[in-house]
């Protein structure tokens, strides 16, 4: 982009925007694009099909090579994941300026491509060979400081005995380096400058701007702002392709991360959870031996379509077998009975979920997604009823801790919390699957598509004395609502059956209080009003394959139980669709789509003055103040001497939005984790005024 002169730069997003249906050749491991009658780019990846020098890029114009066309094509290329996996040089005048010694830190190999484009854009970037990595997994690193210097006098043995020198302890938290907090500060600013144009405003130069900035932060080891300054990209590319469907909650989401992580490193916060860590795929020791769970059918963007199939370990560990590719609903619904493959092992995901493997040499991906590399050998296994060993031991944590876990009140050790862009978090959890939600239920009503129910007591003994008492009401949801699928019609015969016991595996939804997207199901244990299922289908029927019917239910089903065992449940379960809490959501969402401008705007009329008094008396004192600061902050621009508009201070709007971001998630995260019966708010402003 610097080679670009100023007249070029203005014409860039018009022509990444042309490239979107130009054709492409590839040929001898090359590919081509025609930018005009004597203009080719030619892109030559390496091995792993990423573009990471400037010679692997050549265009035939007379410009070339500072030429608008090499740049477009670049510009329009998806952006290759990199993990950093062994120790470079870097000069002095690069990171650390003139007069310092040089600090190590690591270079990238490449990982698994960003697939977000779709199949028909510019795949120069795209196309990826599965690559050996290292088998131990990285732990995060606390900085990256120069070596320590070694005095060469030797110490005089003849001595007396002095005083034993001060030492940290060897766990104590030491802050990011003079390179991190520089690198820090660069990602803030290049975050600061896309917040203030906004999603339209954010063009390919923008976009530039903050890839350096990421590579940059990548070479001084700072991998989780890399990772969400990379992530913040693909968003924005996303939400600017009219053929893409927008997803703004998580372009918020993964700028509010970067804007975070990037603001406390550059005031040095000694938290390791900062700095991250490297994410690469790993071995575990021993064989794996590993039970079927369930499958769930996925629907994505860009028309994908698959299946995920869950399995467990004997320590609770979870993992996946992942087959998603383009196709859509109709492939979701094909792959449920799909062969699956790894290496020489071929089954299929029926009989995997139902039974179980013994995997040697696994090849692990960070998300827990079991890889078919080379050495890796599998061999199917018996499986498990979900009422022993492993699988039991996920339907005995109460809801209410569940949420706790998936809700958590942190959002600097949570990564993950952001969104689902590439955090790099706790190194114990890292390499493991998500972990499904599993509790016993006793169904209420039927609410539309979703069931009414009770959480039962965890565990089978509480049957034993008779009829047990439900816990608090809450709602089941379906995974998919997709036609071909098979949740809405096992829903509608779940919600015709009012009493019915049932035990419930799924995830919680974090748009939804009190909701559980439930995923598969199974007989309560203890209780003759629960479901009966063939034996084939080993105790367990997967809500978006198997068909329930009316030989699977009981022929007597005792009456439900009431709606609420005590007053004090209704209020705990009542829905929050009506909480003020979306008039920040609204002014933070348009300050990222509209930009700066359309922020002071919309802050002017007698609109914001009215949400902001809903919100102080709704309580949310801390929220009001917050968007009347935003506003005003929004809007306002200095003088110069002359008594001209010398612009806005892009730092000042960055910090306010930052801070009513901050808010907002950690309100609407104790919002669900308070709704959930049996646990109370975290101390929101709700009573107290401040957050």
């Amino acid at each position: 982009m610097e080679s670009l002169t100023t007249r070029l730069r203005g014409r860039l997003d018009a022509a990444v925007e042309a490239l979107t249906a130009a054709p492409v050749t590839a040929e001898g491991g090359t590919f081509g694009v025609r930018c005009g009658e004597d203009a080719l780019v030619t892109l030559a990846p390496d091995r792993s099909g990423t573009v990471t020098d400037i010679e692997q890029a050549h265009c035939t114009c007379l410009l070339a090579p500072r030429c608008l066309h090499r740049a477009a094509v670049l510009g329009a290329c998806p952006i290759a994941v990199t993990e950093p996996a062994r120790p470079v040089v870097i000069a002095p005048s690069v990171l650390s300026g003139p007069g310092t010694a040089a600090e190590p830190a690591v270079a990238g190999q490449p990982a698994e491509p960003d697939c977000s484009a779709g199949p028909d854009r510019i795949a120069g970037a795209d196309r990826s060979l599965e690559q050996d990595r290292g088998a131990e997994p990285v732990r995060p690193t606390d900085g990256i400081r120069p070596p320590q210097q070694v005095s060469p006098t030797e110490p005089n043995l003849l001595a007396g005995p002095g005083p034993e020198p001060t030492r940290a302890p060897a766990d104590a938290p030491t802050g990011p380096s003079t390179a991190q907090i520089r690198a820090a500060s660069g990602l803030w600013t290049a975050a600061a400058a896309v917040l203030s144009a906004g999603t339209a405003g954010t063009g390919a130069v923008l976009q530039a701007e903050l890839l350096r900035a990421a590579h940059t932060a990548r070479l001084t080891g700072l991998h989780r702002a890399e990772a969400a300054a990379l992530s913040v990209v693909r968003c924005l590319r996303t939400a600017r392709d009219p053929y893409s469907p927008g997803r703004l909650a998580e372009l918020v989401a993964a700028l509010r991360e970067l804007l975070l992580v990037a603001h406390l490193l550059k005031a040095g916060a000694p938290e390791p959870a900062l700095i991250g860590a490297v994410r690469r795929n790993h071995r575990p020791d021993g064989s794996l031996r590993l039970y079927g769970v369930c499958r769930e059918p996925v629907i994505g963007a860009d028309d994908l379509g698959g299946v995920v199939t869950h399995l467990i370990d004997d320590d609770g560990r979870w993992y996946t077998l992942r087959d998603v590719q383009p196709g859509g609903p109709a492939r979701a619904r094909r792959a449920g009975t799909a062969l699956v493959a790894i290496r020489s092992f071929l089954s299929d995901h029926f009989r995997v979920s139902r039974g179980g493997l013994i995997i040697s040499g696994a090849t692990v991906s960070p998300e827990g997604r079991l890889l078919a590399e080379r050495g890796v050998r599998a061999t199917f296994a018996a499986g498990r009823p979900w009422s022993q060993a492993a699988p039991a031991a996920v339907f005995a944590r109460p809801l209410a801790e569940s949420a706790a876990v998936r809700f958590p009140a942190s959002l600097v050790g949570d990564p993950g919390g952001a969104g689902d862009h590439e955090g790099t978090g706790d190194p114990e959890s890292a390499g493991y699957a998500r972990p499904l939600i599993g509790c016993d239920v006793e169904i209420a009503a039927a609410d539309g598509e979703d069931l009414l129910v009770h959480e039962l007591p965890c565990g089978g003994d509480a049957f034993a004395d008779g009829r047990p008492t439900p816990g608090p009401p809450f709602r089941l949801a379906p995974a998919h609502s997709h036609p071909v699928l098979a949740h809405t019609a096992n829903f509608r015969r779940l919600g015709a059956r009012p009493g019915l016991r049932i035990r419930v595996l799924g995830r919680l939804d974090p748009d939804r209080v009190t909701t559980l997207r439930a995923l598969a199901v199974g007989p309560a244990p203890g209780t003759e009003a629960t479901l009966r299922l063939p034996d084939d289908w080993r105790g367990r029927a997967d809500l978006g394959y198997d068909v329930l019917l009316s030989d699977h239910f009981p022929p007597d089903i005792p009456s439900p139980s009431p709606p609420f065992p005590s007053p004090d449940f209704s209020s705990c379960a009542a829905p929050s669709a009506d909480s003020p809490l979306w008039r920040v959501r609204r002014l933070v969402e348009l300050a990222v789509t509209g930009g700066r401008r359309i922020a002071a705007e919309s802050t002017r009329g007698n609109d914001h003055d009215g949400h902001a008094a809903v919100l102080r008396r709704s309580g949310l004192v801390t929220g009001s103040d917050l968007i009347t600061a935003l506003g005003a902050v929004a809007g306002r621009r200095s003088l110069d001497v002359f008594g001209r508009h010398s612009g806005a201070d892009p730092d000042e709007y960055a910090t306010q939005w930052l801070a009513t971001a901050v808010y907002l998630a950690a309100a609407e995260a104790n919002l669900r984790h308070g709704t959930w019966p049996g646990q109370e708010p975290a101390g929101t402003d709700t009573t107290s005024g401040g957050s």
